[in-house]
């Protein structure tokens, strides 16, 4: 693959019902050229490992000039298509989010996630608001001339504990998931949703490629693609234990000597 609009494309046909494509999330380009040598189709990056390796906390924290940047480096590293985290896109309003996408495209990544909580808040974006959001990105998408790949995601089911999660959230998200359909979204996120059989009736109810996060206790990948899941990602979890290791190696050195 050599250009953008190729990636895109490419990045795109990997997102099949029932035979998910496995993005395991990278902070870095160091990171990145490692899952790439794994055997990686695509790559990914989660907005939080990206941010705590740089010293940030997530949450648009990391300046936008810095994640820019940091995204530019991985996609020189790779000849893979590289999706980025976009959080909320750095902007609330329409000229802001098309003007952030417009600047993110230019660094070669070929998608977004693009979530609908209210940064900073545990608030989420009403439905039509959020639906409107996602029709600017693909708008500015379109502009740029990039078919790029728009993971709409809801942070319905990251506020409360797996056990409370209801069937009206449930029938909450279905709605989100069609509107976001409506307004240009390639696929739909619902990181933190667990129960095997809410997923199967997510995958069922909507057309898009659903993503599903494999947190602990989350079904195991063979299971989530039986239920019809299209995409798998990671999150922070490569990071986390990354850096456990890291921490328990440099324990053991720097206590050696006794």
């Amino acid at each position: 693959m050599t250009t953008q609009i190729e990636k895109a494309k490419a990045f795109a046909t990997l997102h099949v019902k029932g035979q998910p494509v496995i993005l395991f999330n990278i902070w870095d380009a160091g990171s990145a050229s490692v899952v790439a040598e794994a055997g990686a189709a695509a790559i990914a990056t989660g907005s939080a490992p990206v941010a705590m390796a740089q010293g940030y906390g997530d949450g648009q924290n990391m300046p936008l000039e810095e994640a820019l940047a940091n995204a530019a480096r991985i996609v020189g590293a790779v000849d893979l298509p590289v999706s980025l985290d976009f959080e909320g896109a750095y902007a609330v309003e329409a000229e802001g989010i098309k003007a952030n996408v417009t600047r993110a495209l230019e660094t070669g990544v070929v998608g977004f996630n693009f979530e609908d909580q209210v940064v900073g808040t545990s608030d989420l974006h009403a439905v039509d608001v959020q639906a409107a959001r996602v029709r600017v990105m693909r708008d500015a998408c379109d502009a740029a001339g990039v078919p790029a790949y728009i993971n709409a995601r809801t942070d319905l089911f990251l506020k409360a504990a797996p056990e409370d999660h209801s069937e009206a959230m449930l029938e909450e998200a279905i709605t989100r998931a069609k509107a976001f359909a409506d307004a240009g979204a390639s696929g739909f996120f619902a990181p933190a949703l667990k129960d095997e059989a809410m997923i199967a009736r997510l995958c069922a109810a909507t057309d898009l490629p659903v993503n599903i996060i494999a947190l602990p206790g989350t079904p195991e990948n063979s299971r989530l693609a039986d239920l019809g899941v299209a995409r798998i990602s990671y999150g922070p979890v490569p990071y986390k234990k990354m850096v456990s290791w890291l921490g328990d190696q440099a324990e053991a050195a720097l206590g050696s000597l006794g």
